[in-house]
């Protein structure tokens, strides 16, 4: 049955006022609540060029609804803020005193001393010493994963954790929503089975029920009876096992960390665990007093949606602009908001020798494309930059004349900065960092004429991928 040419313009009608109401809406929220022009620029585009799907999109993806509402953990501490104790002008300042000064107005953290770092390479040697601790634990464990497979990897971890938990330890296991599987996750059910406190993080089989599909915890945390802590980029999968011949390889860097820097990485933990679940993790199983153990500065830096500030990004800066000799960065992908590369690139101009480490292929092949035109930046400013050959490096490290570093789980792109939730732990130690330097290969050079090299037709390509960096 055919409509009357009235309905028909009624119904028109309708549409365009809903359209506009929608799109309207999509603008208000935008002008309140981004800060990126770029960003907010597009998504009011979106939605006033694609009727009602615009809507839909920016609901899906654009509005943040991750609130920490008033839940963050807080307990009393015993130790001052370090802004509180050293000034950047106080005659006792060192040429990093700046940037520590900073780094705790930023987090509001305090630099704790007497920790004690270990390097682990890869899952062959990573995987044994947490499944010891595991094993060894007494009175609580908290594992917070983006990754975590029920693999040849995985496994062991899961049966690891079942035995701690039927041995009356506190065992509590995070899980992202979407990195660990959105449709199934075979450790999640497993853990559940077996009565193991486990979760995913931001999930939800209903899409419109979730706070912000676009969000990941990327966070890769252990700890262990609030003595030890194991923090970095490693997963937990069956790729990170090069002694097993993987097909897809993935070379990493993981850290063990013992000391008073513990307390503050159980606090991240314990901050996502009541998050999504509600519980308090206060008691001593999960807070010890925790001697000196080592010579290592140690503070955490976090960062996520639920922050006001881009605390990680914020820290590289700060960093950047304290550095006098040299920089050096490690990252799978380099894709950072163009602040980031204008400071490397002014670095690099007052004389800071500048080392980016990238993998020559990394494994999605869009963000190489993307990543051309910031490389090309930095390489004309007198940067290097260096690319690894297979297998693809994961790690995320960078260290600052050789006495500063950073390590953790934030890469060097929007991503990381402003949509997941990252933990990075900064350290000052200068053997830890010339440690850091000798796994950081160097690779081969990349050159400013292999870049020029390139087709129209790459170029193009390139280019068009790098406007999709807020979104990769």
């Amino acid at each position: 049955m055919a409509l009357s040419p009235d309905f028909a313009w009624y119904v028109g009608e309708l549409a365009a006022m809903a359209h506009i109401a929608i799109a309207g809406g999509v603008t208000v929220h935008v002008l309140l609540n981004k800060r990126n022009v770029g960003t907010s620029i597009s998504w009011m585009g979106i939605a006033w060029l694609s009727p009602f799907i615009g809507g839909l999109l920016y609901y899906a993806f654009g509005v943040n609804r991750v609130k920490r509402r008033a839940l963050r953990l807080r307990r009393k501490r015993t130790h001052m803020l370090l802004v509180d104790e050293v000034s950047p002008d106080a005659p006792e300042a060192g040429p990093l005193t700046p940037l520590e000064y900073a780094i705790g107005r930023l987090t509001g953290l305090s630099a704790e001393q007497g920790n004690k770092v270990a390097l682990m390479c890869n899952g062959d040697e990573t995987y044994p010493a947490m499944l010891a601790a595991i094993d060894a634990a007494a009175k609580s464990i908290g594992l917070c994963s983006y990754i975590f497979r029920d693999d040849e990897a995985g496994l062991p971890f899961i049966e690891a954790l079942i035995r701690a938990h039927r041995r009356g330890v506190q065992v509590r296991v995070l899980i992202d929503g979407v990195g660990g599987g959105y449709f199934r996750s075979g450790t999640y059910l497993r853990l559940h089975e077996a009565g193991v406190p486990v979760d995913r993080f931001l999930h939800s089989y209903v899409p419109w029920k979730m706070p912000f599909l676009n969000l990941r915890n990327h966070r890769k945390l252990m700890v262990v009876d609030g003595r030890i802590a194991f923090t970095g980029g490693i997963n937990i999968g069956h790729e990170n096992l090069l002694a097993t011949n993987p097909a897809h390889p993935v070379r990493d860097t993981h850290f063990r960390l013992d000391g008073p820097i513990v307390e503050q990485l159980t606090e991240a933990f314990a901050d996502d665990w009541l998050y999504e679940t509600g519980e308090r993790l206060l008691d001593d199983a999960w807070f010890p007093d925790l001697p000196p153990v080592g010579e290592a500065i140690a503070r955490v830096v976090t960062s996520g949606p639920d922050e006001d500030l881009e605390q990680i990004e914020f820290a590289m800066l700060h960093a950047i602009s304290c550095a006098r000799r040299s920089i050096r960065v490690v990252t799978p992908y380099f894709l950072p908001p163009d602040m980031l590369t204008t400071s490397l690139s002014l670095a690099a101009m007052r004389g800071v020798t500048v080392d980016v480490v990238v993998p020559e292929n990394s494994n999605h092949a869009i963000l190489d494309w993307a990543r051309r035109a910031p490389l090309r930046i930095l390489l004309e400013a007198g940067c290097r930059v260096w690319l690894l050959q297979p297998p693809f490096d994961h790690s995320k490290l960078m260290m600052i004349d050789d006495a500063w570093s950073l390590i953790g789980s934030a890469n060097w792109d929007i991503r990381s900065f402003r949509l997941n939730f990252e933990l990075n732990v900064e350290i000052q130690d200068e053997a830890f960092a010339r440690t850091l330097a000798e796994v950081a290969l160097n690779g081969r050079l990349l050159t400013l004429a292999e870049v020029e090299s390139a087709s129209l037709a790459q170029r193009l390509r390139d280019n068009a991928a790098r406007l999709l960096q807020p979104y990769l």
